[in-house]
């Protein structure tokens, strides 16, 4: 009997940290990140009209990216507002673009660099490669390749490349050595093959920050806060 009360017990707190996780109200992988101390976000529409204001009072997060294009010619309708509004409110800022199997680098780094002011005092720009692992390897890593070029080349700065476990595996963990990476693992602490390091790490997709009304991305930088200064302020 005392054994069935425990289990009772047991599975009632699992379906309440279920639910917190769920809400948002708790993040399990908080624990792994809170050695960390230079957080921040990253939003695109999904997250409506943010109130940067509010955001940048709590001087939680420091750096933020918001999504910027998509493919050869799709712009995120909020993206000059939240670049604006977040840099005002002191924020650094940051432009990702969400690759494409469908169109080429070059044009993706194009429809990019005519959307993206070429700002010293900005964060690198974004590769969002998160495709269908069925395209052809070569190619990709060509097309990827060509974008960050040219992207590199306007900006001064060599693009990051925001990746999940399956497309740094399929596409990027051979033939990219020398790009930052961008993990997102919601689950654990992440580990990428052959030890490879991580720059940022997003670590909750359900995070509730006040001044945004909806869930939205939190990330870590991999160092101090006299790294973050050195790498993305100096």
């Amino acid at each position: 009997m005392k054994a069935v009360k425990v289990m009772a017990i047991l599975i009632g707190l699992a379906l309440i940290i279920g639910v917190l996780e769920y809400k948002g109200i708790i993040w399990h992988n908080s624990i792994f990140a809170m050695k960390y101390k230079v957080k921040g976000l990253d939003v695109s529409h999904y997250q409506g009209d943010i109130d940067w204001k509010t955001v940048a009072a709590k001087d939680k997060y420091q750096f933020v990216y918001m999504k910027a294009t998509e493919g050869n010619d799709y712009t995120d309708d909020t993206f000059e507002q939240n670049w604006n509004r977040a840099k005002t409110n002191g924020m650094l800022v940051g432009a990702y673009h969400f690759f494409s199997a469908r169109s080429t680098g070059e044009q993706q780094a194009d429809h990019f660099i005519s959307m993206v002011s070429q700002e010293a005092a900005s964060l690198p720009p974004v590769i969002d490669i998160e495709i269908a692992l069925t395209h052809d390897v070569a190619v990709i890593q060509h097309e990827l390749k060509a974008m960050s070029g040219k992207l590199e080349a306007a900006y001064q700065k060599k693009p990051i490349l925001y990746v999940t476990y399956d497309t740094y595996n399929t596409y990027v963990a051979s033939g990219f050595e020398d790009y930052e990476i961008w993990i997102r693992d919601i689950l654990k602490y992440p580990a990428l093959k052959k030890k490879r390091d991580w720059l940022l790490w997003q670590y909750c997709n359900r995070g509730r920050v006040e001044g945004i009304d909806a869930y939205v991305d939190i990330n870590v930088f991999k160092g101090s806060q006299a790294e973050f200064n050195a790498k993305f302020k100096a």
